[in-house]
């Protein structure tokens, strides 16, 4: 076993239980055990390799070794500063300050959050992929997730899909919000004859935004509301549209019918991220410090 290896250890609750079996109730996929299988993983018991096919008893202790993982070959590694909020073997979550891409594209390879952390990962010894588990629009600031491996990369997605990964947004809007709190349920599709902008559509996605009120207030003149966002579903775009749905787009968010009158780009933090550590059962509540231009609303 090499040193940038994953080694998942578990002991086993109940005899007579496949090996195949008690993998499957660690939430490893069928993809994952093809990958121990063939490119150059290990499946132990009690420090003995085996086969799926091995009947466990009581108290046996099983250890898996995934695969090295290779690095992206495209992806370029870069230095890069993130504040870090949360990090153990197995996760990422740093604050993504407003400005910076997730993801590199053909006319941008460099200077986005998947380069920094493809750094970050080369510095600390681990041949990995980037696994990005919660992505920000390049204007949004506040907090990601990155999985480490691709386990828990599987794992965290799968908690995704179930609606086990919380986000709770900031955002200052135009206007008096009257409503103290209340829900957003409109599909959200593609406007046509645009690769970026979305709007509000019967054919598009469902998609549900929950909205609390935190502070009325007035500034220079114009009315604008402090509001916290749930997303129940994860559309691109979806807060901004939503919002602009009913006639309270972001501040700073000019596609989508905000005036930048007071920020130059839409005035959404991703602020807290809740869920349940996949391996450690922990209970993880990280919150994301305010940027400097969003502080003097708040």
């Amino acid at each position: 076993m090499k040193n940038n290896q994953v080694k998942l250890t578990f002991d086993v609750k109940e005899s007579q239980l496949l090996l195949r079996d008690a993998i499957k109730q660690y939430g490893i996929s069928k993809k994952a055990l093809a990958s121990i299988k063939y490119e150059g993983g290990f499946i132990l018991v009690n420090g003995e390799e085996k086969t799926v096919r091995h009947q466990l008893k009581k108290d046996d202790i099983v250890t898996i070794i995934f695969p090295e993982e290779k690095k992206s070959g495209g992806l370029i590694a870069q230095k890069g500063v993130f504040p870090i909020l949360f990090e153990d073997e197995h996760l990422l979550i740093f604050s993504k300050e407003a400005g910076l891409s997730t993801i590199p594209s053909r006319e941008h390879p460099k200077g986005t959050i998947a380069n920094f952390v493809a750094g970050y990962l080369e510095e600390s010894g681990l041949s990995s992929t980037v696994h990005i588990v919660t992505r920000l629009d390049k204007d949004t600031s506040g907090v990601i997730c990155v999985a480490k491996h691709r386990h828990a990369h599987h794992l965290l997605s799968e908690m995704q899909k179930n609606g086990a990964i919380s986000r709770t947004y900031e955002a200052i809007v135009h206007g008096t919000v009257e409503n103290d709190s209340f829900l957003i349920d409109a599909p959200i599709g593609r406007k046509n004859g645009s690769i970026i902008e979305r709007i509000i559509s019967p054919e598009g996605k469902n998609a549900k935004t929950s909205v609390q009120v935190l502070k009325r207030f007035h500034m220079q003149g114009e009315d604008l509301t402090h509001v916290r966002l749930r997303l129940h579903t994860g559309r691109t775009h979806q807060i901004r549209v939503h919002m602009m749905s009913i006639g309270h787009p972001l501040i700073g968010d000019d596609l989508y019918g905000g005036s930048q009158r007071f920020i130059n780009r839409q005035a959404l933090h991703a602020r807290e991220l809740n869920l349940v550590h996949p391996f450690t059962k922990q209970n993880l509540q990280i919150v994301s410090p305010f940027p400097k231009d969003m502080i003097s609303f708040i």
